[in-house]
């Protein structure tokens, strides 16, 4: 095998690489509608005891009211990230590699401030304790999981992906592979998650505002990457 066949396979490598960055990001836009559908028709519950409540009457609702979709949307981030570091590498290396480090910082922080599955851990406890000194162990346990949830690893979580929202627009404007509308709207989107939505109203209101032109975003991104994954 020469040089040309080696550089002509590792090519289809990433080829591959943007066809899987395409992909997360269609199953992306499949789960942000699913995701506030559950929120909207299924509220989360606002204390403990009906947090332990929900997940002895349905496990799975429980794990939806605490973001098991923003977990998998996450996955899918990370791929997208990977993805988007592959094709943009060669305008801005450096500003890339920080983004994609920055990225998948971002991303562990929020999986490790995600309560949902010790919050099922502790209300099966919850349900099986008879003491009432241990149930109350098991309330203040849970709280703290719940305080954790929208805490430091989840802002830093939230800014940091509005950062790399800039990032990537500021490289996509000076790379010729996307176009200049595909930057424009993953800019506003970023400039909106610099305030996270734990914010109080404010932050809630850029929160849900940040939506729009971030599915805009990740449609031009998905029909890029798939054009490049099959060239």
């Amino acid at each position: 095998m020469n040089h040309t066949d080696l550089n002509n396979s590792a090519d289809a490598h990433w080829n591959d690489l943007y066809k899987i960055g395409a992909w997360a990001a269609i199953a992306m836009l499949v789960l942000i509608p699913i995701h506030i559908i559950i929120f909207v028709l299924w509220p989360p519950p606002a204390t403990v005891e009906e947090f332990f409540a929900l997940f002895q009457k349905n496990w799975l609702l429980g794990l939806l009211s605490l973001d098991l979709i923003y977990i998998l949307n996450n996955i899918l981030l990370s791929l997208i990230y990977l993805a988007l570091y592959q094709a943009l590498k060669q305008t801005h290396a450096a500003l890339m590699t920080a983004a994609l480090m920055l990225g998948l910082l971002g991303i562990a922080a929020y999986f490790a401030s995600n309560p949902a599955f010790e919050m099922l851990s502790l209300s099966r406890q919850y349900t099986a304790a008879t003491d009432a000194a241990q149930r109350t162990i098991l309330l203040a346990a849970g709280q703290s999981q719940l305080a954790s949830f929208t805490g430091t690893a989840f802002d830093v979580y939230y800014v940091l992906n509005g950062v790399i929202l800039l990032i990537l627009s500021w490289v996509m404007l000076r790379s010729p592979l996307f176009s200049k509308a595909t930057a424009w709207w993953g800019l506003a989107s970023g400039i909106l998650m610099t305030i996270p939505s734990t914010a109080g109203m404010l932050g809630m209101v850029f929160a849900l505002a940040s939506l729009a032109p971030w599915m805009v975003f990740l449609v031009m991104v998905m029909r890029r990457l798939w054009v490049m994954g099959k060239s």
